[in-house]
């Protein structure tokens, strides 16, 4: 039976095991760390679905006010398990953080997907997202 678990800080490893499919870039311990981080935020929450004892899904939200939103939640490390992708666990996963925001009394959800994820895209917009504009990101390591 599947169901929404709100995670914390001792089930980082298990989160591990997805999250790190986003980032090749990082290492291991370094994508660990910054999730431990998230978790001592006050409007960092994080959900994961569970089938059965597997976590098989897992995103990190974060609760903001926003001038042109209102209260809204922003999806963040939306990920499901690579071998169960297109089995409609994605789908019951944002339905059910979909539900909590409401609950919670988020206006909007906001995120981003990868330009080169059009999986992901596909997915959103079937979902009724609409594409609003684009997230910029300027490295600051870099000079």
């Amino acid at each position: 039976m599947e169901k929404l678990k709100t995670l914390s800080i001792t089930d980082v490893p298990e989160i591990m095991t997805l999250v790190q499919e986003l980032n090749k870039k990082d290492s291991l311990e370094v994508q660990q760390s910054r999730l431990e981080r998230m978790f001592s935020y006050p409007n960092y929450r994080c959900f994961g679905w569970q089938d059965g004892n597997e976590l098989v899904a897992v995103s990190g939200t974060w609760t903001t006010e926003r001038i042109y939103s209102g209260k809204q939640l922003e999806i963040d490390h939306f990920v499901v398990n690579p071998k169960l992708r297109s089995k409609g666990i994605g789908e019951g996963f944002l339905n059910e953080i979909e539900k909590w925001a409401l609950e919670n009394d988020c206006l909007k959800i906001e995120l981003n997907a990868y330009v080169n994820n059009t999986g992901a895209q596909k997915f959103y917009l079937n979902k009724g997202y609409r594409i609003l504009g684009f997230h910029f990101q300027k490295d600051l390591t870099k000079r």
